[in-house]
């Protein structure tokens, strides 16, 4: 088997938002291999009703009273045990292969499209829940697969094959045995279909309950500061005690089940049996064929059985599939156009034309906005909360789409560019810097994964960061905690500051970049800032005035419309919106205590 075949495939077109459409993509993926697969159970399958005919001939031979006539048979039983024996094997060894790559293929297909969602999605959902959801969906589908294959597949090819050999025993039996079985399958399958709203129901509330868990893990600190550890538990015991219900009743449905085909493989079974034992005491059979009614029959009710609660159980796992689809694979609100050409920068000149956008909740932020930012300049965002800078920053970035007018870049409208080649354009530095839970040095070149060691170093002394990083345990390839947890404020914003320099954008994009640093770091890297941004575009929301002192150009926002341009000197000898803040907070400075800016 190929290396292929164990590592992810990469399948082009939408994910199917219907579970069986789903599963079939994923098996046309492998389509060899399972179809391989689905062979070598078949055969097996095959011969393990063909060694009840070997049985048979074997006691036949010893009614005979030729006791030299049981050699025959007796080597033929034994040759198909071994050669069912040896494809049974055949296909878990193609099953580990074939359902283990395609839980690859199916949690790669469903991260690829999650992350292709807008950033509003991840503000509506639970990110626990979603990541949940997506392992349950791979899960869900190997269950299926593996419940098809050992589960669905060999019962179907052991009626089959019954229906067959019965014929050459009595063809009343055959028929009769096919309708034993009709009704059974069609009385548990019904009966199971009935029951899938109770299993989407409890595959419903498992993804929401791992999503509330996650929540609140995630935010420990906030459980610990306000003592409410025993209140979280109490919420989440409620929580969990909802599930386990709806875990019950998915439980107890299957149970119903159970019973039910026990009564009827009792009645079905007794009565296949008196027939053989009635036609045998007549003469009409051999005891052979006793034995074979005998086995067939209860191999196909007990598989008949195990069919229909195979069917129930997928029924079950089609739920999972169902609620992962419905909330993954929604379609992306902001999708590449078809053909959609990469960004090419020119130097960073930045054009609004008319635009309008508003939240989905109808919140109107911008309405027939025009701003020109040229190639090199470097502009602060200022204005109360809800004014619009931080909408300007992610329409910037295309984590939204204006319903008004148009944004272009260097030219280029950004509705009509590929939203990673944009992207690669742009170094962010927010207001949280977010760290993953590896090193050092692997965040800082997150943004430029093949820079060197020298260029990772030489962005982190701009950022004013290769000092603390060097006392760190490991320096550079110290493990950073999940978001950052062991670094203090200040250390992730710094080495956020040095991710962005060593990006080396045409256009640099900043909320609040200095925040979470003090006085002194903040000098030292307001003036790198001023040498390393000189051939860049920078667009930078503050709240702490000072640090847009140096700026080519103030922008002051207020209700998404723009009130005040110049620079910041003429802003504040203009006395004007900007002028009095600039004044609010050079008095609460000089009083020893920041404004209510200053401290966002």
């Amino acid at each position: 088997m190929s290396g292929d075949d164990r590592q992810a495939r990469v399948l082009t077109g939408p994910i199917p938002d219907r579970p069986l459409a789903f599963l079939a993509r994923y098996v046309k993926a492998r389509r060899w291999l399972f179809g391989a697969l689905f062979a070598a159970i078949t055969l097996a399958a095959a011969c393990a009703v063909a060694v009840q005919v070997g049985m048979k001939l074997l006691v036949d031979a010893m009614a005979s009273g030729d006791r030299a006539a049981v050699w025959h048979p007796f080597g033929f039983f034994l040759a198909l045990i071994a050669l069912e024996s040896v494809l049974w094997r055949i296909g878990g060894w193609l099953g580990a292969r074939a359902v283990v790559a395609s839980g690859v293929d199916i949690r790669v297909d469903l991260f690829d499209h999650l992350t292709g969602h807008a950033m509003r999605y991840f503000r509506e959902h639970l990110v626990g829940s979603v990541g949940a959801r997506v392992t349950a969906a791979a899960a869900a589908t190997g269950a299926i697969l593996g419940t098809l294959t050992w589960n669905v597949l060999p019962p179907v090819v052991d009626f089959v094959g019954a229906v067959l050999v019965l014929f050459t025993v009595d063809w009343r039996m055959a028929l009769a045995l096919t309708a034993c079985v009709g009704f059974v399958a069609a009385v548990i399958g019904g009966f199971g279909m009935r029951g899938r709203t109770v299993h989407h129901r409890y595959a419903e509330l498992a993804s929401k309950v791992g999503g509330e868990l996650v929540d609140v893990v995630s935010n420990v600190w906030a459980v610990k500061a306000f003592a409410a550890r025993r209140r979280e538990r109490d919420r989440l015991a409620r929580e969990f005690g909802v599930e386990a219900a709806a875990q019950r009743r998915s439980w107890m449905y299957l149970e119903k089940a159970r019973l039910l085909h026990d009564l009827c493989l009792w009645l079905m079974a007794g009565g296949m049996l008196a027939w053989a034992i009635l036609l045998w005491q007549r003469r009409a059979i051999t005891p052979g064929d006793v034995v074979l009614v005998s086995a067939l029959t209860f191999r196909i009710l007990h598989g008949s059985r195990d069919l229909a609660l195979a069917l129930v159980g997928m029924a079950q796992q089609f739920g999972a599939i169902a609620d992962t689809l419905r909330v993954l694979a929604a379609p992306h609100a902001l999708p590449d156009q078809q053909g959609a050409r990469a960004f090419r920068p020119h130097g960073g000149r930045i054009v609004f034309e008319d635009v309008g956008f508003a939240y989905p909740d109808g919140r109107r932020v911008l309405e027939h906005f025009n701003l020109v930012i040229e190639p090199g300049q470097r502009v602060g965002l200022v204005g109360p909360s809800g004014s619009g800078k931080s909408t300007l920053v992610s329409l910037i970035q295309r984590l939204d789409d204006p319903q008004q007018g148009r944004i272009l870049i260097d030219g280029q409208c950004l509705a009509e560019v590929a939203q990673d080649s944009l992207r690669e354009q742009i170094a962010v530095v927010p207001q949280e810097v977010v760290l993953f839970r590896r090193s050092v040095r692997d965040n800082i070149r997150y943004g430029r994964p093949d820079a060197s060691d020298d260029e990772v170093e030489a962005a982190a002394r701009h950022a004013c960061c290769h000092e603390f990083i060097r006392q760190l345990p490991q320096g550079y390839d110290t493990l950073v905690g999940e978001r950052g947890a062991t670094l203090s404020g200040g250390q992730r914003q710094r080495i956020g500051i040095a991710r962005a320099f060593l990006r080396c954008a045409p256009v640099l994009l900043m909320d609040e970049a200095t925040s979470a640093l003090d006085s002194h770091t903040e000098h030292e890297v307001q003036r790198a800032l001023v040498n390393l941004m000189q051939d860049c575009t920078v667009v930078a929301v503050a709240h702490r005035l000072s640090t847009l002192d140096r700026f080519d150009r103030i922008l002051v926002l207020e209700a998404g419309r723009l009130v005040e341009d110049g620079t910041p000197a003429e802003l504040r000898a203009r006395g004007g919106a900007f002028g009095r803040l600039w004044r609010s907070q050079q008095a609460a400075a000089s009083d020893g205590a920041p404004s209510a800016s200053a401290r966002r």
